[in-house]
């Protein structure tokens, strides 16, 4: 069996870890998993997904969806019919990484009222008025 050398994220050479978080960390794909997540049988049209995610343009949408599948974390299907179908499908890996995308999810909702607070005595202390975001 092949040693495998750690992942250092501060050194200049590839790592994983650096390299999934960047794409996990965008804006919008913890929140398209989060969505395929909630679908039916965690299978969503496009559109679908796009009314869910708010503020996501067609263009990032597309993007992000190609980025996913290209990491294994989805599956596109395409239907041949007028007007073009096409349905994406969390894959097992996708599944997989639910668990810790949930846990962040139930995190962040648990903890917000005190981010909120938090970010507010900062504020408060360092003559901030308006939101940082």
């Amino acid at each position: 069996m092949a040693h495998k050398k750690k992942c250092n994220p501060a050194a200049d050479t590839p790592c994983p870890l650096r390299e999934l978080l960047t794409r996990l960390g965008d804006k919008w794909s913890i929140l398209i998993i989060h969505a395929l997540a909630r679908a039916p049988q965690n299978r969503a049209r496009f559109s679908e997904l796009r009314r869910e995610i708010n503020g996501i343009s067609q263009r990032m949408l597309t993007a992000t969806l190609r980025n996913l599948e290209r990491d294994g974390m989805l599956t596109r299907e395409v239907y041949p019919v007028i007007p073009p179908r096409v349905d994406y499908t969390l894959t097992t890996l996708g599944k997989d990484l639910l668990h810790p995308v949930q846990a962040l999810v139930a995190w962040v909702e648990g903890n917000w009222g005190k981010i909120e607070q938090a970010r507010a005595r900062f504020d408060a202390a360092n003559g901030k008025s308006d939101k940082i975001a």
